[in-house]
């Protein structure tokens, strides 16, 4: 099938320079490259932007039972895997451009969701552990967390949903990436569960809990929380109070209600042996 992208794009900014401010000196002639010269798997893959992913087996895309409830959830599901899996189409039929674009952008969503069930594989998250621990998810970007590794993570495992976010495993919270060109990236194509399995089954890569806390002080004094806030959460702990002694005092009568039965089941035996 013939593809109109087969060479890595320039940046967003156009102007040579990537996010750490170096600049991009590779030779013009690697920008466009032919369907011969690699995979669609790994030009997806190195595209900039998609820096996220890690290429998936072709063998694991193969197997039927990985790509299960895939047909459904993508348009022109069958196109889009021969796209990704470079195979010739089995028919002539000529598409317009606009079915080629929509038959990309289908590859581009499948391949996600496929990619989302191969990192939680042991080849996938082998392959995942190699870029956090070069940090090619980015940083924790908590002054306290000192610039601890994070992990792509999805706010759902529903396309379309949400983009992708960055959880530290060290102060146990999520994060926008840190380059704009990763914030179109759609949260399922990592899923809910990627981070957590992940430090699972690395436990030796878990953050240790961070051991310091902002606090706001103006000339060096502590800022304490206004009288409204104070209020507010003293009225709390009082409610929280008066809710434990209102459970005490009914357990309390609950027990007494069941002595004085088993009391009166005592006399009713007693009277019936004195009979």
């Amino acid at each position: 099938m013939d593809r109109k992208r087969h060479g890595l794009p320039n940046d967003d900014d156009g102007n040579g320079v990537d996010e750490f401010g170096s600049f991009d000196d590779s030779d013009d002639s690697n920008v466009s490259r032919s369907e011969e010269d690699v995979s669609w798997i790994t030009w997806f893959c190195s595209l900039k932007g998609n820096e996220f992913f890690v290429e998936v087996d072709e063998d694991y895309i193969r197997d039927d039972f990985n790509l299960t409830g895939l047909t459904s959830q993508v348009p022109y599901y069958d196109y889009a895997l021969d796209l990704i899996l470079d195979v010739d189409p089995a028919t002539d039929e000529i598409l317009t451009e606009e079915q080629q674009e929509m038959i990309e952008s289908a590859a581009e969503m499948l391949y996600g969701l496929i990619h989302a069930r191969y990192v939680l594989t042991s080849r996938g998250m082998a392959a995942m552990r190699d870029k956090f621990c070069a940090a090619d998810f980015g940083r924790c970007p908590r002054v306290f967390c000192y610039g601890f590794p994070v992990l792509p993570v999805g706010q759902s495992d529903i396309p379309c949903t949400n983009t992708v976010k960055v959880y530290c495993s060290k102060c146990e919270d999520i994060y926008y990436p840190k380059s704009s060109r990763h914030s179109s990236l759609d949260g399922a194509y990592f899923g809910t569960s990627f981070p957590h399995l992940f430090l699972q089954t690395y436990q030796d890569l878990v953050g240790s809990e961070p051991t310091q806390k902002y606090v706001p002080r103006i000339f060096g004094f502590k800022i304490h929380k206004p009288e409204k806030d104070r209020s507010i959460s003293d009225g709390r702990d009082k409610g929280i109070d008066n809710q434990r002694k209102a459970d005490e005092k009914d357990l309390a009568r609950r027990k007494g209600a069941v002595g004085k039965t088993d009391e009166t089941k005592d006399g009713g035996e007693n009277s019936k042996a004195a009979l």
